[in-house]
């Protein structure tokens, strides 16, 4: 389109200038966790070692533990060769000859250099060293000459007092393992944790876990659902107090719900579970918690109590939008209520039920709380979902790479489901148009 003589800006940039802002929010509130968590987990992040806390490319130096080891490691190997004799004199003579070149070699750095003094002068009056003075890049070579000396250190130190030859064995043993892990390697690990789940029968069990949750329950909610929805829409007594009950379940929060049906499903005191088994749904009343498929029942049916009436609110809003005269003209013609329901109720449903299932689908898929409250994904992990085995990995385990990874294949799956759920309700919406 033309952009008319003496106005700014066309439609065409106009409809551009409007639409930009709620592109920047999508970019960051939605892109940017994906591109950072991908990122991350392109590298061995654990919070539980420090010298992997960070992304790191290239080799460095935990400056203040270098400075913390190094020197009192050297004071200390003077003191065990002083007081040592014969061949156990040397061999410690020589461990301390290849850490002071070691050091030497260190001292070289430029970053080393200009860092040192002020970190050292930092530890001396107790004060924290700030993440921009303690961690400093340094020469591959010189990284690893100073890893391997140390290592080779710790082997030789270790025999030694193994032999009870050193007199303070524990002081050097202990900075010399300080030493070791002062030298920071680079963490990148590309896409070997994708390799690793990708073949990993676990990570498959929770995918499957999460699939026969997602299609059981959003199933039922579909159907119970829809049921209700027919059954609040149409004219009786007290149908504004049913109304008001039916959305009981969905108003408490789901950390409370599961909770509540852990309580029920017990299987000592569980008035669920009691009642299943006089039933004879279940043999025992333990068995809703402590098997497999009991566990699995248990967290769709609870989810199927908790989430149903959202499910029916979507569809009572459809019903909402279908005209009388329709059910009208079709009780003139002859049509039955089921005729009715087939062939004109289900029909103008149909975007209303597919616009239910993708936001109950999506939130099916991406179930956590519940399960993690009742069950924990247990027993056996036969209830543990992507998302549960993504949590455990990134903050039990706190290898926030991996649970990056995993974080990442949950996006992966979620938004092929989004995709086509978009394409097949684009399909039927511009079939209705095209029809009209």
């Amino acid at each position: 389109m033309k952009k008319r003589k003496g106005s700014g800006l066309s439609e065409k940039q106009a409809g551009y200038l409007l639409v930009f802002p709620a592109l920047l929010v999508i970019l960051v509130i939605a892109i940017w966790p994906v591109v950072r968590s991908f990122w991350l987990s392109l590298h061995d992040i654990r919070l539980n070692d420090p010298t992997k806390t960070e992304t790191h490319a290239s080799y460095g130096i935990d400056l203040e533990r270098y400075v913390n080891t190094m020197p009192y490691l050297l004071k200390s190997l003077d003191k065990e060769v002083q007081q040592a004799q014969g061949g156990t004199r040397q061999q410690l003579a020589d461990i301390r000859a290849r850490l002071e070149n070691a050091q030497a070699a260190i001292g070289e750095e430029k970053q080393v250099k200009d860092r040192y003094q002020q970190v050292s002068d930092l530890l001396y009056d107790f004060k924290p060293v700030p993440a921009q003075l303690k961690y400093v890049d340094i020469s591959d070579g010189k990284a690893k000459q100073l890893k391997e000396t140390a290592e080779q250190a710790d082997k030789q130190l270790a025999e030694l007092a193994a032999a009870k030859q050193l007199k303070r064995p524990n002081d050097v043993t202990g900075l010399v393992k300080g030493l070791e892990l002062s030298v920071i390697e680079p963490n990148f690990v590309g896409l070997s944790y994708y390799k690793q789940f990708l073949t990993e029968k676990r990570m498959w069990l929770s995918l499957f876990n999460t699939a026969v949750f997602t299609a059981i329950s959003v199933a039922a909610e579909l159907l119970l659902g829809l049921w209700i929805a027919v059954l609040i829409n149409k004219q009786f007594r007290g149908r504004g107090l049913v109304r008001a009950a039916v959305l009981i379940p969905w108003a408490i929060p789901t950390v409370i719900s599961a909770l509540m049906w852990k309580f029920l499903y017990d299987g000592q005191n569980g008035i669920v579970a009691k009642a299943f088994a006089t039933v004879g749904l279940i043999s025992d009343m333990s068995t809703l918690l402590t098997t497999k498929w009991g566990a699995m029942f248990s967290v769709i049916f609870a989810d199927v109590w908790k989430t149903t009436p959202f499910m029916a609110l979507l569809i009572f809003a459809g019903l909402q939008t279908i005209p009388d005269s329709l059910y009208e003209a079709a009780d003139i013609d002859g049509a039955t209520k089921w005729q009715q329901f087939f062939r004109i109720t289900l029909p103008l449903l149909k975007p209303a039920i597919l616009v239910a299932l993708l936001f109950r689908t999506l939130d099916a898929f991406r179930v956590f709380d519940l399960i993690y409250v009742l069950t924990g994904g247990g027993p056996a992990n036969s209830t543990e979902t992507i998302s549960i085995y993504a949590y455990k990995t990134m903050f039990a385990q706190l290898n926030f790479g991996a649970g990056s990874a995993l974080s990442v294949i949950v996006f992966v799956c979620v938004a092929l489901i989004s995709i086509g759920f978009i394409k097949i309700l684009g399909a039927d919406l511009l079939g209705d148009s095209r029809a009209r």
